[in-house]
């Protein structure tokens, strides 16, 4: 029988804004455009909670009242948690009525949605650490499964969520790495002492998040009915069908009038026709069904990209540099002791930041693009360089 596992990613960063030369020494506020521009932060999560996550909120608290089978699990960055608090209040409320349900988990992640554990593992942790504790404030539970940012995982990651308590850790299903092997099984880290990987079944998710809408596919118009012999053919060859995506694959990706909300409103009931058919979260895939075989990932693997790796967001020389840049100041950051400037240099490691000085605009482009501040990735890197050398003034001031 296949468990259908639901994992929605919930973040929005703090954009950095076009930051000039000449606001060097003059202007600390990085993040806060005031401009009449769409792509302010503000503007960005009450136009994001308008179109999906308060229509999808609705729906999901609706399905999960007439569906007891119906489970659901989110992960929500730190950063997006901060700007509904500030912005969008009744949108974070709605969130806290799906947990407080009961069949919705919340994951672990970085409280910054950050890339920090390929470059300061101690500031990583410590990312973890206040996510923790910003799921335990706002949700009054402790998350027991982990997803890296932009599912970022290889070996040395599993290894540390094993070692740090989590009972099971997300990945990338991916075929370069399964070789033989299914998605739709658990696994295990090399060495791992108990904790599993829930692995992405990126064709049935993409074939949601990606492709719903699109009118080239060969299988459009996607409906319920059709999507569901795809989850049912998993009878007899898998136990577990991971839909991982993000959470604004509802509303926003996939606009309302693609029939998205439509098809999630009676996606639950066609899958529970078939009587081996029910819904776990990730917490009770990794407690209800066995590890089948160690996988070993020793590359980074990612969602991202036809590569699957890093490089959407480590890629050029201008990520790299940024990057360099940003994380040689982690010592005098901390070493000030300054709230402001050590909160700054966090919201600077939120992937999305590298992510827009992205060079890849061939087939991968149009993702890229995603509420993307920047004309180009030039301007995103110069921003961004621009604002983190006021940072690295503002460090100088303090000493």
């Amino acid at each position: 029988m296949p468990s259908v596992c639901f994992y929605f990613q919930v973040h929005q960063p703090h954009r950095v804004k076009k930051y000039r030369i000449f606001d060097i020494g003059n202007d600390p506020h990085y993040f806060n455009d005031q401009s009449e521009s769409n792509l302010n932060n503000e503007r960005i999560i009450k136009k994001v909670a308008g179109k999906s996550y308060l229509p999808a909120n609705k729906l999901l608290l609706e399905l999960l009242e007439r569906h007891p089978e119906f489970k659901v699990s989110f992960s929500f960055s730190g950063v997006l948690l901060e700007q509904l608090s500030a912005w969008s209040p009744e949108t974070l409320d709605s969130f806290k009525a799906l947990v407080d349900t009961g069949r919705v988990a919340v994951l672990g992640e970085t409280y910054h949605h950050s890339l920090a554990f390929f470059y300061s593992l101690m500031e990583f942790e410590r990312q973890v650490k206040l996510h923790a504790q910003a799921v335990k404030k706002h949700f009054k539970t402790k998350p027991k499964v982990f997803r890296n940012t932009e599912l970022a995982y290889n070996d040395a990651l599993g290894h540390w969520a094993d070692r740090a308590g989590y009972e099971g850790v997300l990945a990338e299903g991916w075929d370069s790495v399964l070789g033989w092997k299914s998605p739709n099984f658990l696994y295990s880290p090399p060495k791992a002492k108990r904790i599993k990987l829930l692995l992405k079944n990126y064709r049935l998710s993409d074939d949601v998040a990606f492709r719903f809408s699109e009118r080239s596919w060969s299988e459009w118009p996607l409906n319920v009915g059709k999507f569901t012999q795809w989850v049912n053919a998993v009878n007899g060859n898998g136990q577990l069908v991971n839909l991982f995506m993000d959470y604004e694959t509802f509303g926003e990706h996939q606009w309302e009038d693609t029939g998205i909300f439509n098809f999630l409103n009676h996606l639950p009931a066609e899958i529970l026709k078939h009587p081996d058919n029910d819904f776990v979260t990730v917490e009770e895939a990794v407690d209800r069904y066995p590890s089948m075989d160690k996988l070993s990932v020793p590359h980074v693997l990612t969602w991202a990209d036809t590569e699957r790796d890093l490089s959407a967001w480590t890629g050029n020389e201008l990520q790299t540099s940024a990057l360099d840049a940003l994380y040689k100041l982690e010592a005098d950051v901390l070493n000030s002791q300054d709230k402001s400037i050590i909160n700054d240099w966090r919201r600077f490691q939120t992937s999305d930041h590298f992510y827009y000085m992205c060079t890849k605009w061939f087939a991968d482009g149009d993702v890229h693009a995603y509420f993307n501040p920047h004309a180009s990735p030039y301007e995103a890197y110069i921003s961004f360089m621009n604002a983190l050398n006021d940072l690295q003034a503002r460090l100088g001031e303090v000493k």
